[in-house]
């Protein structure tokens, strides 16, 4: 598996122009806020449309300037976690991860949510709404939307902002477990350093739209490229 990126993106004064390619691996975009994280995973789901570029997935081209090619977002096979968990308040947990399915019977779509259920430990809360469940019980749900589908990506947009210490741990935990039990690329958008250290095995770090420098955390870690990721890496929390 492998997604290749060429975006090229101006919105309001600023600029993204960005290239990269990744394997079936985690990996970070890190960087400060503003610096295009998130619109580099709007851009990729189809949320955004670049001004240019290619988006290129297991070599199936969901975005490609040159040929004017854009598929629509519903047809790209990306999951995406959103910061806020993008959970709808009036679906129960049941409800909201099956929104994640198509193309099956009602049978097969509860089948399917009952194993996504069993594998996030959600039991019990099958009835539940989101205004009832906690912040870690809501990010799981939202991770189980965004999985039931076997998506060929994974986008965690600052997944563990709005948790505290002990249930961010966990489920920094759950996503590591992830990819061995789905075995996709997944991208995880942060500015934390300490997180980009303990989850992921390659660190693409973005500075006012660009890319600045790429290497595993312990590369970026021992040889910042620039004043700007000796000053992100300088920034980790002592934990």
């Amino acid at each position: 598996m492998s997604i290749g990126i060429r975006l090229f993106k101006e919105v309001r004064g600023f600029t993204l122009d960005v290239q990269w390619e990744i394997g079936n691996e985690l990996v970070s975009l890190f960087g400060f806020s503003g610096s295009g994280k998130t619109m580099t995973l709007q851009l990729i789901a189809g949320l955004m449309r670049p001004d240019a570029g290619y988006i290129r997935v297991n070599g199936k081209q969901y975005f490609d300037s040159a040929s004017r090619l854009d598929v629509k977002t519903r047809e790209r096979r990306v999951g995406y976690v959103f910061q806020d968990y993008a959970l709808f308040p009036h679906m129960s947990v049941s409800k909201n991860i099956a929104y994640g399915l198509t193309g099956r019977n009602a049978s097969g779509r509860a089948e399917r949510v009952r194993e996504m259920i069993d594998l996030f430990q959600l039991d019990g809360l099958e009835k539940a709404f989101p205004g009832e469940i906690s912040g870690g019980q809501k990010q799981r749900v939202a991770l189980a939307r965004a999985l039931i589908g076997k998506p060929e990506l994974l986008l965690l947009d600052e997944p563990f902002s709005a948790l505290d210490r002990p249930i961010r741990v966990k489920m920094q935990n759950v996503i590591k477990d992830i990819r061995s039990e789905f075995a996709i690329p997944v991208l995880l958008v942060t500015h934390d350093f300490s997180e980009v250290q303990k989850m992921a095995d390659r660190v693409i770090v973005y500075s006012d739209g660009k890319v600045v420098q790429v290497g595993s955390p312990a590369e970026i870690r021992k040889n910042p490229s620039c004043d700007q990721v000796n000053e992100l890496v300088g920034s980790v929390r002592t934990e």
